[in-house]
């Protein structure tokens, strides 16, 4: 069995269906994460999502999850838009621009198990893409993709960090890559730009007090002590990727399902505020705006419009 032959075919395949790179690690038990992931919880930084407190041992061991899993083969998929909001308008994360990203990236791999499984023979797996309990970053970085930045997330010197992170784990051996050094140096743009102090030191993001948690995670209301600390947004947060100098290589995807609705980029302030969920249901059929539904966008959009700084 050539494990270095099967490994380039992989990922010469996952270049073809459109990702921007493919890497690929022992399926083991991830030791440094665990006790990452454990003071993380104990200090309540998840906030309400109380899902990321079940299946610990999965998230940390892929076998758990896949039974005989011998490799996790992680992916990247640009979303970066070419075209972005106007300034002065409420704003979306430039990840939900265009259809909702599980879907797209479940049929890429599925597909590329299937090229697998014909090219090598039975080979079992489970994709995954940000739905199960998998550290999608950690196994990123393990398998060379990139390094995990100050703000948390992968970063890479040639294209920055705004792409999605998914997983084929297989009962298959191949060949494995190693991770590569960080880069962030004595940077500190992210936590600098953060407004609600998330970043709480280097490589730790609160997640109760960042917005993107606010915006999509939170069912209540969103505490008043945040009134007048972001900037406009109402689905997710894009801040600590705007000013990371690596993100100044960010290219332009190439992914049509990812073209947003012609509509999103011209929505002024008062569309948002006047926006019915028939506009919501036809600017975001296929979005993961989808997912904080028409009252939870609206409830965003209330909550900006109370800033005492903006009346």
């Amino acid at each position: 069995m050539d494990l270095s032959r099967y490994s380039q075919m992989i990922k010469a395949e996952a270049q073809r269906l459109g990702f921007m790179a493919c890497g690929i690690s022992r399926a083991e038990f991830l030791e440094e994460e665990a006790p990452r992931l454990e003071r993380w919880l104990r200090q309540g930084m998840h906030g309400e999502m109380a899902y990321m407190e079940n299946h610990f041992d999965k998230r940390l061991d892929p076998r758990k999850l896949v039974p005989g899993a011998r490799s996790v083969i992680s992916l990247l998929l640009n979303y970066y838009p070419e075209a972005t909001q106007p300034e002065g308008t409420y704003k979306v994360s430039k990840y939900a621009y265009g259809a909702d990203y599980h879907h797209v990236i479940k049929a890429k791999l599925r597909e590329l198990h299937h090229f697998i499984e014909t090219e090598i023979g039975e080979v079992g797996g489970r994709a995954f893409v940000d739905s199960a309990p998998v550290l999608d970053k950690a196994w990123a970085a393990r398998s060379g993709l990139g390094w995990i930045g100050k703000h948390s997330n992968l970063l890479t010197q040639k294209t920055g960090s705004f792409y999605f992170i998914a997983e084929l784990i297989v009962d298959l051996d191949l060949a494995y890559d190693g991770p590569v050094t960080d880069h962030c140096g004595s940077c500190t743009a992210c936590l600098d730009a953060c407004p609600t102090q998330a970043i709480v030191q280097p490589y730790v993001v609160d997640g109760s007090r960042c917005i993107s948690y606010f915006t999509i995670e939170l069912k209540n209301e969103i505490p008043d002590a945040f009134k007048g600390a972001w900037d406009d947004w109402i689905f997710g947060c894009d801040i600590c990727q705007d000013v990371c100098p690596w993100n100044r290589f960010a290219k332009p995807h190439r992914e049509p399902a990812f073209e947003p609705h012609p509509d999103l980029l011209q929505m002024q302030p008062e569309d948002w505020q006047d926006i019915t969920e028939s506009v919501f249901g036809k600017v975001f059929q296929k979005s993961a705006v989808k997912r904080t539904k028409f009252e939870g966008l609206k409830r965003n959009i209330r909550f900006l419009q109370a800033d005492p700084e903006k009346e």
